[in-house]
This record gives C-alpha cells, structure tokens and sequence, in this order.
C-alpha cells in the first residue's frame, strides 16, 4: 500500500502598505506565498505549485501575483519606499 497526497503551506513574505486595488485604502497588505508539495508517505517531497497573492487588511480582498511582481514588491518593501499603488484602479459607477 503506498500513501501519497499534498500539503499546502503558506508563508507570510512582507507587509507593505499600498492602494488597495479593490476598496481604494491606503492600508496595509500581507504578501504571501502559497507552496503545495507532493507527499509520500506524509513526508513532503517536491513543490508542485507555487502562488503569490497580496491580502488587504482592511477590505480582505486578495490579489494574485506573478512571482516577479512579488520579488518587486518584497525589494520595495525591504527598500522601506513609501505607499505604492497596486492593483486594478477602482471605477467608479456610471451615473447618468
């Protein structure tokens, strides 16, 4: 009998503050990346999968990354640069 599976792990990289693409807050955001590895036996092998997102504290909406943006924002962050923009500008209803 062979017993294999996944097991996810989440590291939290950085908190920056940025714009939040969704509610439109300067607030602070947690960047993460999310590993899965193939398991054999419960013991964790190789990553298989690995996602970047941005959470905003504030709204709690999350954005997905490529993992260059994330290594941009984690340097930015490390640099200690101000409030930066991130994410899709919000738009605003149409009024007629």
């Amino acid at each position: 009998m062979i017993i294999f599976g996944t097991k996810g792990y989440l590291y939290q990289l950085a908190i920056l503050t940025l714009v939040c693409g969704h509610c439109g807050n300067p607030s602070a955001h947690t960047l993460k990346k999310r590993v899965t590895k193939f398991t054999l036996f419960f013991v964790p092998l190789f990553p298989f999968s690995t996602k970047y997102m941005t959470q905003c504290t504030f709204c709690g909406a999350e954005q997905k990354l490529t993992k260059e943006q994330a290594e941009q924002l984690q340097a930015q962050g490390a640099s200690g640069q101000g409030v930066q923009t991130h994410g899709q500008p919000r738009q605003q209803p149409y009024q007629s």
